[in-house]
């Protein structure tokens, strides 16, 4: 058995960037039970235990350490020589946008595995508030976006949607008005409909923590700080929903990709290619309009 197999160590690397199976299944577009048997397949090839598991937590051992950067080392030289012989002539620089949130866990493998088949292209990354991104896209600073919009919007193509829920650290049951608000600063379109919704069930809040970045915001709320307003399938390792029947409901968020220009460059075209079958392999997306 050939434990060097690229299959088992993509999966093995996902494993330990997202922490768990289940979460690099979703990363991955493979049901969890797969996960695992990638991983006991490179485990019973290597002859050693990768990682250490018990109810709760997933760590890796010392092998397993070892591994991620021999897993590395051996992707990234399969990747030069594909490039090598493919000949790929795509070149040119692409302004891509993207929120927070989503460069968090959806679009760092994407990405990678572009740069990997189109060397020739360089990407030029801004990470922010998606209506910040849109202003910057429209005065003509971004060529690409990945980032939200609120339900009914039609700009911009439909990647995925989101359900919203409040989340807290573990063991969050409820808050009592005025609710302590982890957020990130205006224009963001989660802190709109959280103000919205609060406002509509004559609840009152307050500010506790505004944060431009996810890590800020995770901090905040695993410090006990109050509650955030996320994508429930985006939510931070640590965070979790909160059960409490008295905290409004937030609906749907869709995650979309916006074009500057209808005429896309050859580079825009396979990047934008790459996200959306990357959107279409982790997500199934409804319908517009189903279920409302």
């Amino acid at each position: 058995m050939n434990m060097f197999d690229p299959e088992l160590l993509r999966t093995f690397l996902a494993v330990e960037r997202a922490g768990g199976f289940t979460a690099a299944g979703r990363i991955l577009g493979l049901r969890q039970s797969t996960v695992s048997g990638h991983i006991a397949r490179l485990e019973q090839a290597a002859g050693r235990e990768l990682f250490r598991r018990d109810t709760r937590n997933l760590a890796l051992t010392a092998d397993g350490a070892a591994m991620v950067g021999f897993a590395r080392a051996i992707l990234d030289a399969q990747g030069q020589a594909e490039r090598y012989f493919s000949d790929s002539r795509l070149t040119g620089l692409i302004r891509l946008g993207a929120s927070d949130d989503v460069m968090a866990q959806e679009l760092p493998d994407v990405l990678l595995e572009f740069q990997r088949t189109h060397p020739g292209v360089d990407l030029e990354l801004t990470v922010g508030l998606s209506e910040t991104l849109k202003t910057r896209m429209a005065a003509g600073e971004l060529d690409l976006m990945v980032g939200k919009r609120l339900p009914g919007e039609r700009h911009g193509e439909l990647l995925w949607r989101d359900r919203l829920v409040w989340a807290g650290r573990s063991g969050a049951t409820g808050f009592d008005d005025p609710i302590p608000l982890v957020t990130y600063p205006p224009p963001s379109i989660t802190r709109h409909i959280a103000l919205q919704a609060l406002e509509r069930e004559g609840r009152t809040w307050r500010v506790a923590c505004v944060s431009d970045s996810q890590l800020g915001l995770r901090a905040a709320v695993l410090a006990g700080l109050g509650v955030v307003v996320h994508a429930e399938s985006l939510l931070p390792a640590g965070l979790f929903t909160v059960e409490d029947a008295h905290l409004p409901d937030l609906g749907e968020l869709e995650f979309v990709l916006l074009r500057r220009r209808s005429r896309l460059s050859e580079p825009e075209r396979a990047l934008c290619e790459a996200i959306t079958t990357g959107a279409r392999r982790l997500r199934t997306v409804t319908p517009v309009g189903a279920g409302r």
